[in-house]
C-alpha cells in the first residue's frame, strides 16, 4: 500500500494527539479491580497472589509503554521468528509439569510461564502477516491465502489441544474467521464453512449423548467399566465431555449439585445474592467461607466475586471498562495505515471479546466451563502480561495511524 512507505510526521503532533490515553486510564481500572478481588477471594484460604498480581500488573504496564513505542510493522517484518518460538515453546510443555492433569506450563525455576497465551498473540501476528501479503480476490484467488492461514492456526490449535486445553483451542478459530471477513474473502467461503460447522456441532453433540449413554449404561451394570475413549466420536477427554454435558443437561449430570455442577452453582449464588449495590468489598460469602473454591475463585471465578461484593453497579462498571478497551481497538482499526495494523487491531479486540464473553458466560451459566481467563482481572503472569504486550500494539498502530501519515 502506499500509505506504507510514509513517515509520521513530527513536526506538528503533540503528544496528546499521538497516544491514546482513554485506553491505559481503564486498563488501570481493571487492575486495581483485578487485585481488590482477588484479596477477596482469597479470603477464605489467605493466599497472596493479590501481591505477586500488583508485580504482573506493574511489569504489564512498563511492557504495554515499551510496545506502544515500537512501530507495529516490525513484526511484520519477524512474525515468522515470532510464530516458530511460539510453536518450539507449546512443544516444551509436554516436557514440563502437570498441574491437575494438564500440561500447560514451562518451569523456569522461579516461576511458571502458559506458552498458549504467547502463541494466541503470535499466531495473530502470523495470520496478520499471511493475509496481507496475500492476493485477494474472487475465492479461487483467495483460497492460497485461505490455505496459509488454515495451516498457520491449525498447528498450535493441535498442540494447544494435546495440553489439553480446549478453552484456549477454541479461542483461535473466531480470530482466524475474523482476520479472513476484515481481509474481505469472499461470502462463499463463509457460506461452506458455516455449514461445516453445523456439521461439526451435530458430531460434537453425538459424542457427548453417546458418552452419557455409555456412563449410565455403565452404572446401571455390574461389569467392568469399558473406557468411552475407544468408541469415541472425537477425540476428547472424558473431563471435557463432562463440562460440556454439564453445560447441557446439568440435572441429569449432578442432580444433587455437589460435582461438576457446584462451581457453576456457587457462583450464580455469588451473583444472585450480590444484588443492585453488593454486599461490599471483602464481605462476599461465597468465596470467603468457601463455597466458591479458592483453586477457582481467583481466576476462573473472580466476576463472581466481584458481582457479589459490588452488585450490579459494580458489574456494568467493569462490563463498560471492557467495551471502552475492545472498542477502542476496533476504533484503532478503522484508522490504521494498512491492512497488516488493521487486522491486528480488529484481531486482538475478538480475542478479548472471546475470552470477556466466555468467562463472564461462565459466571452466568450461559457458556461450558472452559477456563479461560477474564483479561486484566484473572490471576495469571502469562496472560496478564501477554493482554498488556497486545494492547500495547494496538497503541502502536494507533500512534502510526492514516491521519498522522504525508
Amino acid at each position: 500500500m502506499e500509505a506504507d512507505t510514509h513517515h509520521p510526521r513530527e513536526t506538528n503532533l503533540s503528544t496528546e494527539d499521538r497516544w491514546d490515553w482513554i485506553t491505559p486510564v481503564f486498563l488501570l481500572c481493571l487492575c486495581v479491580m483485578s487485585v481488590l478481588f482477588i484479596q477477596s477471594a482469597q479470603a477464605y484460604d489467605g493466599g497472596n497472589e493479590w501481591k505477586r498480581q500488583i508485580i504482573w500488573c506493574v511489569i504489564g504496564f512498563f511492557i504495554y509503554f515499551g510496545f506502544s513505542l515500537l512501530d507495529y510493522k516490525i513484526f511484520l517484518k519477524y512474525a515468522h521468528i515470532l510464530y516458530g518460538l511460539s510453536i518450539f515453546s507449546l512443544l516444551l510443555v509436554f516436557g514440563g509439569p502437570k498441574i491437575y492433569g494438564a500440561s500447560r506450563w514451562v518451569d523456569l525455576g522461579f516461576f511458571k510461564i502458559q506458552p498458549s497465551e504467547m502463541a494466541k498473540f503470535a499466531t495473530i501476528v502470523m495470520g496478520a502477516s499471511v493475509l496481507s501479503r496475500a492476493k485477494i480476490g474472487d475465492l479461487s484467488d483467495s483460497l492460497r491465502g485461505i490455505l496459509r492461514l488454515s495451516l498457520c492456526f491449525l498447528v498450535p490449535m493441535f498442540l494447544i489441544f494435546l495440553q489439553p486445553d480446549l478453552g484456549s483451542t477454541l479461542v483461535l478459530p473466531p480470530i482466524a474467521f475474523t482476520l479472513l471477513y476484515v481481509a474481505r474473502i469472499p461470502t462463499k467461503f463463509f457460506l461452506a464453512t458455516a455449514v461445516l460447522f453445523v456439521a461439526l456441532l451435530g458430531l460434537l453433540g453425538l459424542d457427548v449423548y453417546r458418552y452419557y449413554q455409555h456412563k449410565s449404561e455403565n452404572l446401571r451394570t455390574s461389569e467392568p467399566v469399558v473406557a468411552y475413549e475407544d468408541n469415541a466420536l472425537l477425540p476428547l477427554k472424558d473431563y471435557q465431555r463432562k463440562r460440556i454435558l454439564t453445560f447441557l443437561a446439568p440435572e441429569i449430570v449432578d442432580p444433587q449439585g455437589i460435582g461438576p455442577n457446584w462451581n457453576r452453582i456457587q457462583a450464580l449464588i455469588a451473583v444472585s445474592t450480590g444484588g443492585v449495590s453488593g454486599k461490599g468489598l471483602g464481605e462476599g460469602m461465597q468465596a470467603k467461607l468457601g463455597y466458591l473454591p479458592p483453586a477457582v475463585a481467583h481466576n476462573d471465578f473472580i466476576f463472581a466475586v466481584l458481582a457479589e461484593e459490588w452488585g450490579l453497579v459494580g458489574s456494568a462498571f467493569a462490563l463498560f471498562a471492557y467495551a471502552i478497551v475492545i472498542f477502542g481497538c476496533l476504533k484503532v482499526a478503522s484508522k490504521s495505515a494498512d491492512l497488516f495494523g488493521r487486522l491486528l487491531a480488529v484481531s486482538i479486540a475478538v480475542l478479548m471479546m472471546v475470552h470477556l464473553f466466555v468467562n463472564v458466560g461462565m459466571t452466568l451459566g450461559i457458556t461450558p466451563i472452559t477456563g479461560l481467563p477474564l483479561p486484566f482481572m484473572s490471576y495469571g503472569g502469562s496472560f496478564i502480561v501477554t493482554s498488556f504486550l497486545m494492547m500495547g500494539v494496538v497503541q502502536s498502530v494507533y500512534r502510526h495511524r492514516k491521519e498522522f501519515l504525508v
